[in-house]
């Protein structure tokens, strides 16, 4: 993690899929560098654990429970959740297989979170922004959003469609002083993650990262910090990979 400071201090950040992992992540920079934060997700048990772990580290947090995906649960969580200034469009799911076996259920379940949801998260909080005359939302998309990997048909077409969303809002939002930017990770270990990383198939994709390396969760800090803060005032509309040159690699 970068050095805390106070760059966000009397700012307000709220974090879907917060519960774990990249998420549960971004919480806690954010609230180390002076930000109020907004803890989100479905597993409320897990986000409570992490809500209870930043206030431990002495930053503010609130859990609330939200399933993007639903209209119903995002226009409960907007109400409680009160002005926001930073959203991190973070939530996302995964189904795995190979296009020609992926069922429309799978298909819809990875859409409606990780594009769908994530479009209408920022529609309901935008206008609070734009009446507070800003805020800063940040869409995590990933280097699948701009490259391929077999067997994520559907994961690697909601993230594409996130680059193109936060392009589009950007454009839009740009005269209400709300700026919409996107962080790309690439190839991130986690503790969900780390066993297929210590695999032959892990091992072999990390061979072509040109760092020859994995991402690690303190290596998105800066570029989430500089997102969130004034530090990007004149940015809307980028995508920032983090991903150890992995898009400039070779084919």
């Amino acid at each position: 993690m970068v050095s805390s400071g106070q760059a966000l201090a009397g700012k307000r950040a709220l974090i879907t899929g917060a519960s774990s992992g990249l998420g549960a992540h971004f919480a806690a920079v954010l609230a180390a560098h002076g930000a109020e934060v907004v803890l989100t997700a479905r597993r409320t048990g897990s986000l409570e654990a992490v809500a209870a772990q930043v206030r431990e580290a002495g930053g503010t947090a609130n859990a609330l429970a939200l399933d993007v995906s639903d209209a119903a649960s995002r226009a409960a969580l907007v109400e409680r959740a009160g002005a926001i200034d930073i959203l991190v469009n973070n939530a996302g799911v995964v189904r795995e297989g190979a296009a020609l076996s992926q069922s429309e259920e799978d298909w819809d379940t990875v859409i409606d979170t990780n594009l769908k949801g994530m479009f209408f998260m920022a529609q309901a909080l935008a206008p609070a922004m734009r009446a507070a005359g800003g805020g800063s939302v940040i869409n995590v998309a990933s280097v699948l959003g701009l490259r391929q990997a077999g067997g994520l048909v559907s994961y690697a077409v909601s993230k594409a469609g996130v680059i193109q969303l936060t392009k589009t809002l950007a454009l839009e939002w740009a005269r209400h002083g709300i700026r919409v930017n996107a962080l790309a990770p690439g190839y991130i270990e986690t503790e969900l993650n780390r066993d297929f990383w210590q695999g032959d198939a892990g091992q072999a994709l990390i061979k072509r990262i040109p760092q020859r390396r994995l991402g690690r969760l303190e290596d998105l800090d800066g570029p989430l910090l500089m997102l969130a803060s004034d530090a990007s005032r004149y940015m809307s509309g980028s995508v920032i990979a983090v991903d150890g040159g992995h898009l400039c690699s070779s084919l």
